[in-house]
């Protein structure tokens, strides 16, 4: 038996990159949007690059903070979206990932009508977005490029405690 260490998925800048293309590839025949909205801090990135690939000139924020480090606590809404009308209706909501969905919740309560899409999904979080690009399993961490610097990793085989 084996013991099943923390799955950590690190993420480049390229990659990152890559990925928002495709979510926008995903997204350029359900518009036109009236607007971006990125869930801070993790979905400004992807929301620019969403935002320049469908020539969208107007991004607004909703700032929520939940984590801290890998732990994550109560839902807070910092700043609200300040010039998104009819509950969000032809706006897109760009985030980074869904986890647990509890921060997709507190959001999707305060848009409804906005498309939700995010690069990376995990199970419990998944129902909850419109559109996504990957999913990943619910144990794994992704590593962001703007959290990461470059570090000696150990192997996945040394990881692994075999008994």
């Amino acid at each position: 038996m084996s013991v099943d260490p923390a799955k950590n998925f690190p993420v480049t800048w390229e990659e990152l990159h890559r990925n928002a293309k495709a979510l926008a590839w995903r997204l350029v025949d359900r518009g036109p949007w009236a607007g971006v909205i990125a869930i801070t801090r993790g979905g400004l990135v992807p929301a620019a690059i969403v935002a320049r690939e469908l020539e969208i000139r107007v991004v607004e924020t909703v700032s929520v903070a939940s984590y801290s480090h890998q732990k994550q606590g109560e839902v807070r809404v910092l700043k609200a979206p300040a010039a998104v009308p009819d509950e969000g209706a032809n706006w897109l909501l760009i985030d980074d990932l869904v986890d647990t969905g509890k921060t997709a919740a507190v959001v999707r309560k305060m848009l409804p009508k906005a498309h939700f899409a995010t690069i990376y999904a995990k199970p419990a979080g998944r129902p909850l977005v419109d559109t996504f690009v990957t999913e990943v399993s619910q144990d794994t961490w992704i590593h962001f490029p703007w959290d990461i610097e470059p570090q000696y990793a150990r192997p996945i085989a040394e990881l692994h405690v075999k008994r």
